[in-house]
């Protein structure tokens, strides 16, 4: 077990949580959440808890539900039943919009970026919510409008640095290497100070040396930005190396949930991506 791999304890309303997180308020609440589509069920009876520093993984078969999970965390999809919790507070009827503003933030399986922008604007983008200035101000370019440009600016360029991309400041977003592109997209997400990092297959299309970079840059995320970190995986390697707790998803349903260790020794899990065998 890596030092990443810490013990799990249990709490009184049924979650788990690391021993650097046991005796805060989780960052994330989910109770019997489900949602149908028609007559389908897709997501049924999922309970999750994420302590406020903790790399959690996200993993199952596909098609197992884990973007769905993703949509409903967000308010892109309106639960059927169930109730989620953002740092104790309550999603339910919040649009999108009003879902990042309480803390949480994602990048998407398919990288979406402004292409045509440049990389700094893009990340301005992100931070353009945390912007002090009206209309009217920026309109004639007031005082204020350039105070606020110049404060974006840096903190632009502060998330280049930590993601060492600052040279690439002023080239098209849509002209980065594939890694690149995927570094800039985390960069918007932390643009809006989120208290959660929802990752969708960040490693999707990586080189072992990018994935490698990635891992790194997980951990980092998590150390200097101090948040939680939610990620959808199917690279094994990197869930299993870098995550503190996994939660397994078949059909709708968790299916199990423990430290890397135990996941990866559970029959049910095994099953899942493997199949029964046949006596």
């Amino acid at each position: 077990m890596s030092e990443f791999q810490t013990k799990l304890h249990s709490v009184p309303s049924g979650g788990f949580l690391t021993d650097r997180d046991k005796d805060k308020k989780p960052i994330l609440d989910v109770r019997e959440l489900g949602i149908d589509f028609g007559g389908l069920t897709a997501v049924d009876g999922f309970n999750l808890m994420i302590g406020r520093n903790e790399i959690t993984g996200l993993i199952g078969p596909n098609g197992a539900g884990k973007t769905t999970v993703f949509n409903l965390l967000t308010n892109v999809y309106q639960p059927t039943r169930g109730s989620i919790l953002i740092d104790g507070m309550p999603t339910a009827g919040k649009k999108t919009y009003q879902v990042n503003r309480m803390g949480v933030a994602r990048t998407f399986q398919n990288i979406r970026l402004f292409k045509d922008l440049s990389v700094i604007d893009n990340i301005k983008v992100g931070l353009h919510e945390s912007m002090k200035y009206n209309l009217g101000s920026a309109l004639i370019r007031l005082p204020n409008y350039w105070k606020e440009e110049k404060r974006c600016t840096e903190r632009a360029f502060e998330l280049l640095d930590i993601f060492h991309m600052a040279d690439l400041a002023d080239a098209q977003a849509g002209s980065l290497p594939y890694g690149a592109q995927r570094r800039l997209e985390i960069m918007r997400a932390l643009a809006t100070s989120p208290k959660l990092l929802l990752l969708d297959e960040p490693a999707a299309g990586m080189n072992p040396s990018e994935t490698a970079e990635l891992t790194e840059t997980i951990r980092r995320i998590r150390d200097e930005f101090n948040i939680a970190v939610l990620l959808i995986e199917h690279d094994m390697s990197l869930v299993m190396g870098i995550c503190e707790g996994i939660a397994v998803l078949n059909f709708g349903r968790i299916i199990a949930k423990g430290t890397p260790d135990e996941i990866r020794n559970n029959p049910q899990v095994i099953e899942a991506y493997l199949g029964k065998k046949e006596g």
